[in-house]
């Protein structure tokens, strides 16, 4: 009896294992020691035309695992995972703005790239903005991805509060619940209620997988995206010097979303309005800081966009990019 319930359990144990998973994405890694012996994973798609570096956020550069192949026509592209997260080395410091940027320069050093076009989501627009302002003559552009803000600037009216989430429709308040029983239904969670899908690689990167496949805890720790938000600093847009492309990202029209989210209650739809109209000041708020900042700027807004613009809206983003990287020849 005994015999037969090992052989059972390691049967169960072995049906539980999470399965090897290769990542299908074109790309070459390796590894860059910036300082004090970090080193900070790269990813190569390799391509032709001057060198594109992708930067992200919270995400790795695995991030841009479907977009990044569709760039290589036109550029040599590369994606840097900040330290802190996947594959790069995770120390107790280092995680400011101007930290942050002197890592990206330190890779563009040891890769040898001459004035390479650096495109960046979320914290990785204060990469590009510490950069531009403090070293112009080491890129020949940015492209802000959804990620030109500008902290300083504060709420959009001091007056008017952000709405509770318990004031808003039932459908924003109780969302229906992420699908983690495996990486697959965990994308397709995020398509059905996001309009967005991470690659499989920036998923496995971010999330342990449990011994059954399914999705398990997340693996940004906290004191990381603490000290990340803690090195957050205002741009400096007037020192940049070079040209810029920024994507702003818009949310649906009010129209849609009250057929989205079909309010129960008068002040359901008045709650929805105000967040609505705040959420189009802060955007208004963001580009006009830019603009009086940067000459010069190509300023574009992506309606009902995602703030991963560049998966909400790949088409939209590969069109201005493309066009940005022709424009620089």
């Amino acid at each position: 009896m005994l015999a037969l319930l090992l052989v059972v359990s390691a049967a169960t144990m072995h049906g539980q294992a999470c399965a090897p998973w290769h990542d299908p994405s074109a790309h070459k890694v390796q590894f860059v020691t910036v300082r004090d012996g970090v080193r900070l994973e790269v990813l190569d798609w390799g391509g032709s035309g001057r060198p594109v570096v992708l930067l992200a956020g919270y995400s790795t550069a695995h991030v841009y695992d479907e977009l990044a192949p569709k760039l290589t026509d036109s550029a040599h592209v590369y994606g840097i995972t900040r330290r802190g997260l996947g594959n790069s080395s995770k120390p107790p410091g280092g995680y400011s703005a101007r930290d942050s940027a002197e890592d990206v320069l330190q890779v563009l050093d040891a890769l040898k790239l001459e004035k390479p076009i650096l495109a960046g989501h979320s914290f990785g627009g204060q990469d590009l903005s510490v950069i531009g302002a403090m070293h112009p003559d080491r890129v020949g552009g940015l492209v802000y991805l959804d990620s030109a803000e500008d902290i300083s600037l504060g709420p959009v009216n001091k007056s008017v509060k952000e709405p509770e989430q318990s004031q808003l429709p039932q459908a924003i308040r109780n969302p229906p619940q992420p699908d983690k029983t495996s990486f697959g239904a965990y994308r397709e969670w995020w398509r059905a209620n996001h309009g967005i899908i991470f690659p499989e690689a920036e998923l496995r990167q971010s999330y342990a997988c449990n011994p059954d496949g399914s999705v398990g805890q997340y693996l940004v720790s906290q004191e990381v995206r603490d000290a990340m938000f803690a090195g957050l600093a205002s741009p400096d847009y007037a020192r940049i010097r070079v040209p810029v492309l920024a994507l702003f990202a818009l949310p649906a029209s009010l129209e849609d979303q009250m057929k989205r989210y079909k309010p129960q209650t008068p002040s359901e739809g008045a709650a929805l309005g105000l967040r609505y109209g705040l959420q189009l000041a802060w955007v208004a708020r963001n580009e006009d800081a830019l603009k009086r900042g940067v000459s010069g700027v190509r300023i574009v807004e992506l309606a009902d966009a995602n703030h991963y613009i560049f998966l909400s809206n790949e088409a939209d983003v590969l069109r201005e990019m493309h066009a940005f990287l022709a424009d620089l020849r």
